[in-house]
């Protein structure tokens, strides 16, 4: 048997993929693209983990002079022979990545960006040897891998040296091999969203702004140069005058399928593991995101996912994608839930319904949160929400694209909710107590105020196991509210795995609950077929088993903001 490729978990360096035996799905395409559509200055804004550092190291390696051409050996470029002859190892390559500075403070954030130009100048300490440039060119030099004197490691320089680091070098470099210079500077906005965040936007949107205009902006000793960023940042707040700017944004169609997995490079991923049998679930949980013509999977999703299946075949899909940073975005959006958001705009959406919106792609970040017209442009830019169909203008039509997605909507709806019922904890305890003696009606009307303070819903295509799934949570948001009980959910007892099951250990009380959506509004046979499914499954087996002397059995049945409560006969513990 042939051994298979190692996943890449959060690999993003090109060469040690294609060294190491890690797999890789070919995106080498996009240089023919990139050098067909020519521009001087290309930034493509994507969402997060969608690949975009590991293709910035793909280009590296393919321009930069030196570099390992086998590293392109049977890849998608190597048929292009002429255009590889022409341009592979041909340029220095000046490659940055800004990820790494996030200083809470300005000067710690001066310190970052000294730090990151010092370690890519000292790639090329040949300069200070080199013939071709004279004493007071390799005193340039030498101030770009000046080390902090009191902090070996650590470098410090003057923000005039900053702002003109990225032309000084190029200058340096064409002037040593004599070829003009590609710059690569990945993750761009990364230290303006810090700076915002922390309280310094201005000052460094001033250095990043010059820059910019020192490196991108009639800089004689640039061939091309390649930006990546979440965001477009406004025009006017960073790119002032750079004419030559061109853009690959979630909308335009040029080189739309290079970021993210497409249909068939899944399949061909899960084939190559042999996990063809989850292809469906991958779809559900992962695909979605339309980018202009091409449509994507979340590649983080995708790698981590296979991962896991190879390791544990019984998994269910989970959101990698959300847990790799503070979904702030989203959590700002849904806090203004019944003030700008209304609830049937997220209702829409979490039913895969649509809604439409202006977007406005040139943000700045210390503006995006005020507006709720930038907040949609914001959840559009970052990934949470995608096209749907073709956009008439600058109005798109937004969707939720995936499970993932929808999940991590709700999950935060749902927190919202428990917040809401901590607030009105009398009327929760009032709902618990009528839970744990049997009063059907008091339960619906309590239950039913409660629904009016969150969304529902809707009855479309959305998979009836994510309909339950949602009010499932609701009721929990309640019933963890309340002290002294033990409240369990999804757990295994009997014959399967019941909804929710309280014990209230100081009156030995039981309580099953098993909620279904009612489908086409039929409240009395989903309520039914909820309570005959716990006895069937016999879910009453733990209760009895902790020694609760009572027990109740509710089947709920539910549909938008309708609830129907069932129960059966209290049973002791002597029942059958």
């Amino acid at each position: 048997m042939t051994s298979k490729k190692r996943m890449p978990i959060g690999i993003d360096d090109f060469a040690k993929i294609r060294t190491n035996d890690f797999y890789y799905v070919d995106k080498t395409g996009m240089i023919k693209d990139l050098l067909s559509n020519w521009g001087e200055v290309n930034l493509f804004t994507r969402p997060r983990r969608f690949g975009k550092s590991l293709n910035m190291s793909m280009l590296r390696h393919f321009f930069e002079t030196g570099a390992d051409r086998s590293l392109f050996d049977g890849l998608e470029i190597s048929k292009e022979s002429e255009l590889c002859e022409k341009h592979q190892g041909q340029y220095p390559v000046i490659a940055i990545s800004l990820k790494t500075a996030h200083a809470n403070n300005y000067e710690r954030a001066l310190s970052e960006l000294s730090t990151v130009i010092g370690k890519e100048a000292l790639r090329f300490r040949f300069l200070l040897e080199s013939t071709r440039l004279n004493d007071e060119e390799k005193g340039l030099y030498r101030q770009l891998i000046r080390y902090d004197q009191e902090q070996q490691g650590v470098f410090s320089f003057p923000e005039a040296v900053i702002t003109a680091s990225l032309n000084t070098l190029s200058m340096l470099l064409r002037k040593h091999y004599g070829k003009k210079v590609i710059i690569l500077i990945d993750e761009y906005d990364v230290p303006l969203a810090k700076a915002n965040e922390n309280g310094y936007y201005q000052e460094m949107v001033s250095m990043i702004r010059a820059m910019f205009d020192s490196a991108l902006k009639s800089n004689e000793n640039l061939q091309f140069a390649v930006m990546t960023g979440c965001l477009r940042v406004s025009k006017e707040s960073i790119f002032t005058g750079l004419n030559n700017l061109k853009l690959y944004t979630l909308l335009d169609a040029e080189c739309d399928e290079y970021f993210g997995f497409t249909d068939e490079e899944v399949r061909q991923m899960l084939a190559a593991y042999d996990l063809e049998e989850y292809y469906e679930i991958t779809k559900e949980w992962y695909d979605g995101y339309q980018v202009a013509r091409a449509n994507v999977y979340n590649p983080w999703d995708v790698i981590n996912w296979c991962n896991q299946l190879l390791s544990s075949p019984d998994k269910t899909p989970k959101s990698y994608w959300a847990n790799s940073s503070g979904n702030q975005e989203l959590r700002r959006f849904i806090s203004r839930l019944g003030d700008d958001v209304t609830r049937s705009q997220i209702e829409r959406l979490l039913a895969g319904q649509t809604v439409q919106k202006k977007i406005e792609e040139q943000l700045t970040y210390n503006n995006m949160y005020s507006s709720i017209e930038n907040m949609w442009s914001l959840l559009f830019s970052t990934g949470y929400l995608t096209q749907s169909g073709t956009p008439s203008g600058n109005l798109v039509r937004l969707a939720i694209p995936n499970a993932e997605v929808r999940f991590i909507f709700s999950e935060f709806i749902l927190k919202l909710f428990e917040k809401e019922v901590a607030k009105d904890g009398e009327e929760a305890d009032a709902f618990c107590r009528a839970l744990k003696n049997g009063d059907i009606t008091e339960v619906e009307r309590l239950f039913t105020r409660f629904m009016d303070k969150t969304v529902s819903i809707r009855d479309t295509a959305v998979k009836k196991e994510f309909k339950e799934n949602f009010y499932h949570g609701i009721l929990l948001g309640i019933l963890f509210y309340k002290s002294g009980w033990s409240v369990e959910s999804n757990r295994e007892s009997g014959g399967g795995y019941f909804d929710i099951a309280i014990e209230i250990e100081d009156e030995s009380i039981g309580i099953l609950i098993e909620v279904k959506y009612a489908e086409n509004e039929k409240y009395s046979e989903a309520c039914e077929e909820a309570l005959q499914q716990i006895d069937d499954n016999n879910y009453i087996a733990e209760l009895r088993e902790d020694d609760m002397q009572t027990i109740l059995k509710y089947g709920i049945a539910c549909y938008k903001k309708k609830w129907f409560f069932r129960k059966s006969r209290k049973e002791n513990a002597l029942s059958p």
